[in-house]
């Protein structure tokens, strides 16, 4: 039988309450409402883990408030305990893993300002899966948006067995879980990192900007899949590409992300982002170039959850704060130095 878990009225929360870099913008609240009133396909999570995303810290210094209505709840990766299964498959007491969106109400969470760092949030029951028993929740909870990321990019490229991909930004949570999927489908991978991650097989500051390297030193046969795991937001890896990346091959983003809205580089860089969408016949380049909109559809979630259980999927962790030093999590985050996630324990008693 399972034991009723009593949900207070209000929370602690780290609210992101201004536009800017988190130690300027994100505040701890002690009296942020707990919803309970569920509206139907969503669920009440008592979150234990949260993990951070970049997408997570770069648009909160970069976003207007006319794009995101602050305040909100930061970040989106969760892993915690079902409270309220409102008409959902899960039970009260199930221990789930999954995202919600903090600052928009979208197709996924329909309910606004529901984010990670939080003790309790609703989020849609079609975004969490149950947690495998072989991991903790403080791995489970680096796992939603960056191994759904690759998981989805990897769907949208067909990539098949013996077929060969390369993955730039190999270190990165996405990059990381981009390279494991790709050898549980039999792909071969070669991988972009810098020099103290021996295991890949570029090494990023020794050879110069990568895609001349590439293009003096192209592969044979061409690579079938390009994945920028980066979030550069320069396209030269795409418009040097037909040097290395084979006619009919994908080339993919996990997203580029601009570091400043108003600037030179970010205004050249977009025009330059334009000439992709432009037709074969007057670019000259003929793969195809995608950003995916990551979704839990095709039974993602599951898919990951399964080979997670299985052990062919690792949880990817490189730090785990408390909830109370959550700006040092986003500090170390922002080092671009994290070898997989950056976690926080909602719930401080729990074992890293």
């Amino acid at each position: 039988m399972t034991t009723d878990i009593a949900v207070p009225d209000v929370q602690r929360a780290w609210v992101v309450v201004d536009q800017g870099p988190p130690r300027q913008v994100l505040k701890l609240k002690s009296d942020w409402p707990v919803l309970k009133k569920l509206e139907p396909g969503y669920v009440l999570v008592k979150i234990q883990a949260a993990a951070l995303n970049p997408v997570g810290y770069k648009m909160m210094s970069v976003t207007p408030d006319f794009v995101f209505k602050r305040p909100y709840v930061a970040d989106y990766d969760i892993a915690g305990v079902i409270v309220d299964e409102n008409d959902s498959t899960f039970k009260k007491g199930d221990e789930v893993f999954g995202w919600t969106f903090a600052w928009v109400k979208t197709a996924y969470q329909k309910v606004p300002k529901q984010g990670a760092l939080s003790e309790y949030a609703v989020v849609a029951a079609s975004s969490l899966a149950l947690k495998p028993k072989n991991i903790t929740p403080v791995q489970a909870a680096g796992v939603t948006l960056t191994a759904l990321t690759a998981l989805h990019n990897l769907d949208e490229a067909g990539l098949e067995e013996g077929q060969t991909i390369l993955v730039n930004g190999g270190s990165t949570a996405v990059g990381s879980f981009a390279i494991q999927l790709a050898k549980i489908r039999g792909a071969k991978v070669v991988a972009v990192a810098s020099g103290k991650n021996e295991q890949y097989f570029i090494d990023y500051t020794k050879v110069g900007p990568l895609h001349k390297y590439l293009a003096e030193n192209p592969p044979s046969p061409k690579f079938n899949v390009i994945l920028e795991a980066v979030g550069l937001y320069d396209p030269s890896l795409y418009t040097y590409s037909k040097n290395y990346l084979a006619p009919n091959g994908v080339y993919l983003s996990a997203g580029p992300q601009p570091t400043k809205l108003a600037s030179f580089d970010t205004l050249w860089n977009t025009l330059r982002f334009a000439t992709v969408f432009l037709p074969s016949f007057l670019t000259g380049y003929k793969p195809k170039f995608a950003v995916p909109l990551v979704t839990n559809e095709n039974n993602r979630l599951e898919r990951l959850r399964a080979w997670l259980e299985e052990g062919k999927l690792k949880p990817l962790v490189d730090s785990v704060f408390n909830f109370e030093n959550a700006l040092e999590a986003y500090d170390r985050a922002m080092t671009f130095r994290a070898t997989g996630k950056v976690v926080v324990k909602v719930d401080n008693s729990l074992e890293s």
